[in-house]
């Protein structure tokens, strides 16, 4: 039996390969790409797709994960630094936004519902696409980058809202909404549950998952939690968006948080890029060509009123020009969750089919734009500060942003396992005042030290989420000392892919790993088989009265040549006597004598030495005196008083 889902999955994956192949050597942005192919797959371009309806479910996964993954990277420590941005920045942008284009719709004659349905359609710009950007461009911490953040912050939450108001705008009745006890009694579970699970349910759940160190079964365990709560606040007559919200941030709140990321980002790139693709299914080519001039039109009039809301919004908040410029430009297109709201609005009869497809068209356009901006906004706000004559208040901001306390630092130090190697590494790091932090993969070894205050995270250091949370782009070194050999290679591999001046030193069991963790990229690599031979060997030598320099030299050279000393055994002669002095009050020393001289020269018994054999390539003097002549690299070997107590 033939699966149609299946065929038109990867029909549109396939159909999505090509595209981006194409767009990327002429370096178009992959979103447009997304667009494109879905418009060649749907009904209205070659109609390779049987069941849009089916691929659109799929889709609305997407949408979920993303929810989920901004709920995951959500902290109240990080929203604590925004939520002053967040919460008046948010709502300012989102109330004059829907205030503007309402009035702008009543002014043409619409109806009130629909205009301020309209208003509140263009006030959300793209989570997924200004997120992407800052992360690409490591501004995420930026001042433009975290006012737009706390901003877009705002928008995910009044979207629940909005789609729970929606019913009202259309006269309809709403299952919560027409019972406010009913609305505030879910509000006040949700509340208590999200509580609940973030500090006792979903910690010790993960923490026994967790303990079996089964990378697939915590996963699932991931996703059930991500989809069970979705589903319990859908139950509810709610958002599935809030439920995925919900469930990110219960887990944010977690030591598994770093590794709960790692594992759901490939889903929601997955998944979203299949939103973007079934989003241009539902285009309509032919009448984006018989209304180009209008759509056009109406694309930089949205453009351009959002980027002034936006950037008024930031003014109004104390931030610079500069500021104001970056975060307008950042937030002019319309975002995902507005096809979701037009959607409702659009079941619900708010808006028409033709009128859903201007939507659809211009929200597409503003979309595809929104990268072109990234690499030219800082010249755009730089040309503008030049034309406009700015009052020195609006140039430089009256309230500006204070920088961020990092959680992490910068030219760290990253250990990788917590065992004996590792915790030497960081207790040695601690007294040499080093920053550091860990990553480990026991649960218990992270929440016992973490207690204690150490820097320690749970996470697979073989994924680049985790890494990337671990801030290993401005990270100096980092020291691998897990006994796992094909987790190693993975951890050497990702890591120099991401930051190949991170100096990698990789502590490995046998000598065979050696070769292949420096074709990966180790710059050191520490075998455990032949560093304990090396012990041994500089304690042996040290009983046969070697001079110290010297077994320091014999180990540089074995180290040097990568072992090659004891793994061919090549001829390889060292000089020393065997002296069977049972001296038990007496400490045996030697030094190199560097140039002739007689040994009565040296005033040793001055300085409470005794003088008891020279050892001379393979011959050894004992009876001397002072009259001795010593001749250079002669071992002088000698005795001192110890204090015996």
């Amino acid at each position: 039996m033939e699966l149609l889902l299946l065929k038109d999955v990867v029909i549109i994956l396939g159909l999505s390969v090509v595209v981006l192949l194409l767009f990327s050597r002429v370096k178009i942005p992959s979103i447009l790409a997304f667009f494109v192919s879905g418009v060649l797959a749907g009904p209205h371009g070659l109609g390779l797709i049987s069941s849009v309806s089916q691929v659109e479910l799929i889709a609305e996964l997407g949408v979920i994960f993303l929810l989920f993954t901004i709920g995951l990277d959500f902290s109240m420590d990080k929203f604590s630094q925004i939520k002053r941005y967040a919460i008046l920045g948010g709502s300012l942008q989102v109330g004059l936004t829907t205030l503007v284009f309402a009035i702008i719709s009543l002014t043409l004659g619409l109806p009130l519902s629909e205009s301020i349905f309209i208003g509140l359609l263009v006030s959300f710009s793209s989570t997924a696409i200004v997120l992407r950007i800052l992360q690409d461009k490591k501004q995420l911490d930026s001042v433009h980058g975290r006012t737009a953040l706390g901003i877009l912050i705002f928008q995910d939450l009044a979207v629940v809202v909005v789609i729970l108001l929606t019913p009202l705008l259309a006269g309809a009745p709403s299952n919560g909404l027409n019972d406010w006890p009913l609305l505030l009694g879910l509000g006040v579970g949700l509340v208590t549950l999200t509580i609940i699970s973030s500090r006792w349910l979903v910690p010790w759940l993960l923490h026994y998952i967790a303990y079996f160190k089964r990378r697939d079964l915590f996963l699932l365990t991931i996703i059930v939690i991500c989809f069970g709560i979705t589903w319990i606040t859908s139950a509810l007559g709610l958002s599935p968006a809030l439920g995925a919200f919900l469930a990110g941030l219960i887990i944010s709140n977690t030591e598994y948080s770093y590794q709960a990321l790692s594992n759901v980002l490939p889903f929601q790139d997955i998944f979203m890029s299949i939103f973007f693709i079934s989003i241009g299914m539902l285009l309509n080519v032919g009448f984006l060509m018989e209304n180009l001039a209008l759509v056009v039109l109406l694309t930089l009039a949205v453009i351009l009123l959002k980027s002034v809301i936006a950037g008024i919004a930031t003014a109004l908040l104390g931030l610079s020009f500069r500021v104001m410029v970056l975060v307008g430009l950042m937030l002019s297109q319309i975002g995902e969750f507005s096809f979701i709201l037009a959607a409702t609005g659009q079941s619900f009869g708010i808006i028409s089919e033709p009128f859903f497809q201007m939507v659809l068209s211009v929200s597409i356009l503003t979309m595809s734009l929104t990268p072109f901006f990234k690499d030219r906004a800082h010249q755009i706000s730089e040309t503008l500060e030049k034309v406009l004559p700015l009052p020195e208040r609006i140039r430089c901001g009256v309230y500006p942003l204070s920088t961020p306390q990092k959680a992490l630092p910068e030219d760290h130090l990253i250990i990788v396992g917590f065992g004996v190697n590792g915790k030497n590494m960081a207790r040695a790091a601690s007294q040499a005042r080093i920053p550091y932090v860990v990553v480990e993969l026991n649960p218990q070894i992270v929440r016992n030290e973490k207690k204690q205050g150490k820097p320690i995270y749970y996470g697979d250091a073989a994924q680049a989420t985790v890494l990337e949370q671990l801030n290993i782009h401005e990270a100096r070194i980092m020291v691998v000392a897990i006994s796992d050999p094909v987790g190693s290679r993975k951890i050497v591999d990702i890591t120099k892919k991401i930051n190949p001046n991170l100096y990698l030193i990789v502590r490995t069991r046998y000598i065979y790993e050696i070769e292949e963790l420096y074709s990966l990229g180790a710059d050191e690599v520490i075998p455990e088989e032949f560093e304990t031979s090396i012990e041994i060997f500089s304690r042996a030598m040290n009983q046969y009265h070697l001079p110290t320099d010297k077994i320091n030299q014999f180990i540089d050279e074995i180290r040097s040549d990568g072992y090659e000393m004891f793994r061919t055994l090549n001829n390889w002669e060292i000089n020393t006597c065997s002296i069977n002095d049972a001296l038990t009050d007496l400490q045996v020393s030697s030094f190199i004598i560097e140039e002739y001289k007689m040994l009565g020269e040296l005033h040793l018994k001055n300085q409470g030495l005794t003088p008891i054999a020279v050892a001379r390539g393979n011959q050894t003097f004992k009876n001397l005196d002072d009259h001795f002549q010593l001749e250079p690299k002669d071992v002088l070997i000698y005795t001192h008083q110890i204090q015996i107590e």
